[in-house]
């Protein structure tokens, strides 16, 4: 139960290690740009070669897709409604828009970071030890997250101080989350498992191609495209380290 604790604690901590680096580094966009591609291509490799295809194998194509298209659509839906409020830039450093973008920032940033998290932990419940791939992914993605989104939120006025509480709410609801799935789907069937590991895939895959990959491709450019490809490559070598 701790372990799955700190597992998705530490996953979720370098939303606050990318603010700190933002906060106190100069980083050209470009480098920014390239972090988050390799992280976005890790990501999608991660929600295919490890949560639908053990989905598939526990649950069968029917729960594993059902599940899959519930996440999408429900990461879309919020999504749309973040976007009117500005949270649609939470990947971004230029400037926020004024009124809630820096709340909607904050809850867009905690939906993102919500199905990761829960997943790791009923990863840990299931197989007794870290899916070290889920969790490198879920840590090299968020890192960037933080980075961008902390340059754009102090460019528009916002205190260190304020940055940081914020990062940290996110690690603290990221560590709570794994523990959720791992306490709270203890005794569930693998259908269920099934549901909630391609539920987590389509929220995953939603948010990567909707906020990483365009923030990425504005950013880097063409050269991104490439970029992405090794993060999917990454994560295809490192399923057959697990």
């Amino acid at each position: 139960m701790w372990l799955a604790l700190a597992t998705g604690a530490i996953a979720g901590s370098s939303v606050f290690l990318g603010a700190l680096t933002g906060i106190f580094v100069r980083l050209r966009e470009m480098y920014i740009a390239v972090i988050m591609a390799f992280g976005a291509g890790i990501l999608l490799g991660a929600s295919v070669f490890e949560l639908l295809t053990e989905s598939v194998e526990m649950g069968g194509l029917i729960f594993t897709s059902t599940g899959f298209l519930l996440g999408s659509l429900i990461f879309t839906g919020f999504n749309l409604y973040l976007a009117k409020k500005g949270g649609h830039k939470r990947k971004s450093s230029d400037v926020k828009p004024s009124g809630h973008s820096g709340k909607a920032i904050l809850f867009g940033t905690i939906l993102d970071a919500i199905p990761e998290s829960v997943i790791i932990g009923v990863a840990i419940l299931q197989n007794g030890t870290i899916g070290w791939l889920l969790v490198i992914a879920v840590f090299i993605s968020n890192f960037p997250e933080g980075l961008s989104s902390s340059v754009g939120l102090k460019k528009n006025g916002y205190s260190n101080k304020k940055i940081l509480v914020m990062w940290g709410v996110v690690c603290i609801l990221a560590g709570l989350s794994s523990l959720a799935g791992y306490f709270f789907f203890e005794d569930t069937s693998p259908q269920t498992i099934a549901m909630i590991s391609s539920f987590a895939a389509g929220g995953i895959i939603a948010m990567v191609t909707d906020t990483m990959v365009p923030e990425s491709f504005r950013k880097g450019g063409p050269l991104v495209g490439f970029v992405t490809s090794l993060g999917l490559l990454t994560s295809l070598i490192l399923t057959h380290f697990q």
